[in-house]
């Protein structure tokens, strides 16, 4: 399998690729993603076998202009208050890290829906996903471009490292700076239902369209809302900050700390209890963001995780941010990744 530098020249020939029913990972602002021609049943059928995912698992098409939106969403059910919550979202947060599920049209393949009839549509800001998108069909289906259950890639070498040899090829963008999936919200419901928190706040959906419900926990109606998901090798465990910081060491365990507080407070107590202290820094014991912004932390998680799962490590114990701004979406990885057990 090969893996391009993502110039104009490895765009045009990821596009080729793409038009003939093959896959390719490519960077977007949140994961990289593996795509296949959305309207194309056997790429599809070809992204579900290269990770291993269950068929009734949905997908999210991705777009790179709103030209494009009602060739995939059917928007003649939506009443005028949903319309109008559309027209907002897409002003303001496209493109960008929001996925939203519409009624679909009915040229796109069960396989997409996972039988649904609705579809999650998202336009990303990521200008290599963009180019590709309008290079090929106008429409990619990508989930996120790993094995079923395991981390997402925030970089080319984390989907070398987990799909080798089952995709053709990888267009390598760097780090995807985001660090956490979409935000997906149905438009199809009245109050529209969060039905997973993302790379877009809920308070920041509910400042431009009011409330927003959450999901119900229903038979999956998005990726990402299966119990089990995102998870590294090693069992992971979360714990509420104080909890993470009464924990003895275990030089054969790592920590995973929101900030760099509960850090300092954690060997405060094994200096307390009489302790042995590790000389930091060290690999295993690692602080997603010194000061705390949970933006630099959700950015830095999934590259984190890979770096402690590559330790050998016999068990991850991870701390849980703080339920604003992108700690949601931080706690939903890890409380999945826990789920793993």
């Amino acid at each position: 399998m090969r893996s391009l530098k993502a110039d104009d020249a490895a765009v045009r020939f990821a596009a080729e690729i793409l038009s003939k029913g093959g896959l390719v990972a490519f960077p977007t602002e949140t994961v990289y993603g593996l795509g296949g021609d959305a309207l194309n049943p056997s790429a599809l059928a070809r992204i579900f076998e290269a990770k291993g995912r269950p068929r009734f698992d949905p997908l999210i098409i991705h777009i790179a202009g709103l030209e494009t939106l009602e060739e995939i969403a059917d928007l003649g059910p939506l009443d005028s208050r949903a319309r109008l919550r559309l027209e907002t979202l897409t002003a303001h947060l496209w493109p960008g890290p929001l996925t939203l599920v519409l009624p679909k049209q009915t040229r796109i393949s069960g396989l997409a829906t996972g039988g649904l009839p609705t579809v999650a549509i998202r336009f990303p800001a990521h200008p290599v996903a963009q180019a590709l998108i309008r290079l090929s069909s106008g429409a990619v289906a990508a989930p996120s471009a790993n094995r079923f259950g395991c981390l997402s890639p925030t970089r080319a070498e984390h989907v070398l490292e987990q799909l080798d040899g089952k995709i053709d090829l990888i267009l390598d963008g760097g780090r995807s700076p985001v660090g956490v999936e979409s935000t997906v919200l149905d438009l199809s419901s009245d109050p529209p239902r969060l039905l997973r928190p993302g790379g877009v706040s809920r308070e920041r959906l509910e400042a431009l369209i009011g409330p927003v419900c959450a999901g119900d926990g229903s038979s999956p109606r998005s990726p990402g809302q299966l119990t089990s998901h995102y998870a590294p090798r090693a069992p992971l465990s979360l714990y509420a900050g104080k909890a993470l910081a009464a924990l003895d060491d275990n030089p054969r365990e790592g920590f995973l700390f929101f900030c760099s507080s509960t850090c300092n407070a954690w060997l405060e107590g094994l200096r307390a209890r009489g302790g042995n202290l590790p000389a930091l820094p060290v690999p295993r014991i690692r602080t997603l963001s010194s000061r705390g912004d949970p933006c630099e932390a959700a950015a830095n998680l999934f590259d984190t995780l890979y770096a402690l799962d590559g330790l050998g490590l016999t068990h991850i114990r991870a701390e849980a941010a703080p339920e604003e701004s992108l700690g949601p979406a931080i706690n939903d990885r890890l409380f999945r990744a826990q789920g793993a057990l």
